[in-house]
């Protein structure tokens, strides 16, 4: 009867033990998804020699490659799958009850690794790793200041570059209901006094600062952003950094018509810099005593989507960006503006298959009034899983 009691109260004691001891995270949960696509154009530029092999503008649009004041046209061809993507998704309820999203994004885009010559082999780059948690995300995505859901469906790889809000970087973001702020990494883009070669600085100490609020109303989902960010460099070399204030804000809509709609936004500020067209206009100047000075500068997009029937669509696209430069202290070869022009025809036979076909007019134009124009003829097919 003894013995009996004591294994009684053994048992019950190690029950307990476990009882009390914290539960285990549950397994994660594993995801894998992604696409291939190959694009594949002819681009004219009309205005000067195209950019060599490798460079950025002969696999995506960048605005401030086009070239100006050249002799002559200048078509080359090219063909890639450098866009195909992958996406690790991963989610776990952790052992405090709580549940948590993760995702990294890789694809071949940007990477100087690689050539056209034999194998076009090309080194992966990570895109976003970042993880949510209750109300926050941290780790690189997409900028807040941004609005993704006013791009456009485009052949091209964002379509209207020219004058919207475009960053993936790594931050800390909180979000409660549709307000959302994040702290982001602050880095300036530099021009020397008098104009030159692109300066990068990673001297700053403060984030990026940014808010936004989406909301919708009837067939309008809209969003407010704005920014505070410091720009800082050591323009003298003795390591005392110059520093200057920037601001913007960012306004985007898309108005559903039945299967159709219109997406619109408009940017400004001072100092956006690299936030804006790709970096087209840098975000601060040198002055004549070593001082930074911002720069002013805005951007705009309209899209317009058209369905025909249950498998095509067209998308209609113009975006321009510009900056008010002072000349005395940049010179008057900087980009006073860019903008393109695009239509483009979508066709899925099925979900997860699409073909498409884009013809796109490009502008760049300096302060001198020198101007280049490029013609693009773009085809894609893409697969997603």
């Amino acid at each position: 009867m003894q013995q009996q009691l004591t294994k009684s109260l053994i048992a019950s004691a190690v029950l307990g033990v476990f009882a009390m001891a914290p539960a285990h995270a549950a397994d994660p949960e594993w995801d894998f998804s992604g696409y291939i696509k190959l694009d594949a154009f002819m681009s004219d530029y009309q205005d000067g020699n195209a950019p060599a092999s490798g460079n950025l503008g002969r696999q995506f649009y960048i605005p401030s490659l086009t070239p100006v004041g050249g002799n002559g046209d200048d078509a080359v061809t090219d063909f890639h799958a450098r866009q195909s993507r992958f996406f690790f998704d991963v989610s776990q309820e952790l052992d405090n009850g709580e549940s948590i999203k993760a995702r990294i994004e890789l694809d071949f885009l940007t990477v100087p690794v690689g050539d056209e010559r034999i194998t076009n082999s090309y080194a992966p780059r990570l895109r976003q790793a970042y993880f949510t948690y209750k109300n926050w995300l941290v780790g690189q995505a997409w900028s807040n200041f941004q609005n993704l859901s006013i791009l456009p469906e485009s052949v091209d790889f964002i379509g209207a570059t020219d004058g919207i809000i475009f960053a993936r970087q790594p931050q800390v973001r909180y979000t409660q209901g549709g307000f959302s702020v994040s702290a982001e990494t602050p880095e300036t883009t530099v021009t020397p006094f008098g104009g030159g070669a692109r300066i990068t600085s990673s001297d700053g100490v403060v984030p990026d600062l940014t808010a936004k609020y989406v909301g919708k109303t009837g067939n309008v989902s809209y969003s407010i952003a704005g920014i505070v960010r410091q720009l800082a460099y050591d323009t003298n070399g003795d390591g005392s950094d110059e520093t200057a204030s920037g601001y913007g804000i960012s306004v985007g809509a898309k108005w559903q018509l039945g299967k159709n709609d219109l997406r619109a936004s408009f940017q400004t500020g001072t100092g956006l810099g690299r936030y804006l067209g790709l970096n087209t206009h840098n975000g601060a100047v040198i002055d004549a005593n070593g001082d930074l000075e911002t720069i002013d500068s805005s951007g705009v997009t309209f899209a317009y989507r058209h369905v025909w029937n249950e498998k095509a669509r067209s998308n209609f696209v113009y975006s321009r960006g510009w900056a008010d430069n002072d000349v005395n202290l940049l010179g008057n070869a900087v980009t006073e503006y860019t903008q393109r022009l695009g239509v483009n025809y979508m066709y899925s036979p099925a979900a997860n298959l699409t073909f498409g076909a884009e013809l796109s007019q490009a502008t760049r134009e300096t302060e001198a009034g020198v101007q280049g124009d490029m013609t693009r003829l773009h085809f894609m097919a893409m697969y997603s899983f």
